[in-house]
């Protein structure tokens, strides 16, 4: 049986004018440069007492990978997490963390485990993202904290709070102090 199409009607002018014309809105308030918001973290001196971060799940766990030294198809063997601190949301004023789920994968033919490459989130062992850590293998590019300790000159445990107040990331200031005294000495040693 044939579906009918309903008749269309005819549009009136006097409806087609009635819909274009509208009320005057009330005019929208100017933005200017904004309101200063005080810092809610202001005056904290304990690591604990600082918000929780925001966790944001990273899945790379794959089922199966070419193994990088023979290129045979591996089959996934075990699942790993790992956290990873990132420079954190301004507009929430929390900390970023991002729970990476990675698989380890098993080669049948050359019998050599391998996890799934993370390597553009984060250097290998590192619990910071390439955003925060210096990476060696990046040489135009160095980490916020040690650009705070070397171009502002300020002590470490001053640069470690000022990573929290302007980029809410929290990095203690002893490590801090390893990435600036390592800076230039791990790539340019000779092996």
């Amino acid at each position: 049986m044939p579906v009918r199409k309903p008749p269309t009607r005819a549009r009136s002018k006097t409806k087609a004018a009635v819909q274009v014309e509208r009320r005057p809105e009330k005019a929208a308030p100017r933005l200017g440069p904004g309101e200063y918001l005080p810092d809610p973290t202001e005056g904290i001196t304990r690591v604990e007492d600082l918000p929780q971060p925001k966790l944001i799940r990273i899945d790379r766990n794959f089922k199966q990978q070419a193994c990088p030294r023979c290129g045979h198809l591996a089959y996934r063997d075990r699942v790993y997490t790992r956290r990873l601190h990132d420079v954190g949301d301004l507009d929430a004023g929390r900390p970023r963390e991002l729970e990476l789920i990675y698989s380890q994968h098993c080669c049948s033919r050359c019998h050599r485990y391998f996890n799934a490459d993370t390597s553009d989130l984060a250097p290998p062992f590192s619990h910071y993202t390439h955003r925060v850590t210096p990476c060696p293998h990046r040489k135009v590019r160095v980490s916020l904290a040690v650009r705070t300790v070397v171009e502002d000159a300020l002590p470490y445990q001053p640069a470690s709070w000022r990573l929290w107040r302007d980029f809410r990331v929290f990095v203690p200031w002893a490590t801090i102090q390893n990435w600036v005294e390592a800076g230039g000495k791990k790539g340019d040693r000779p092996r």
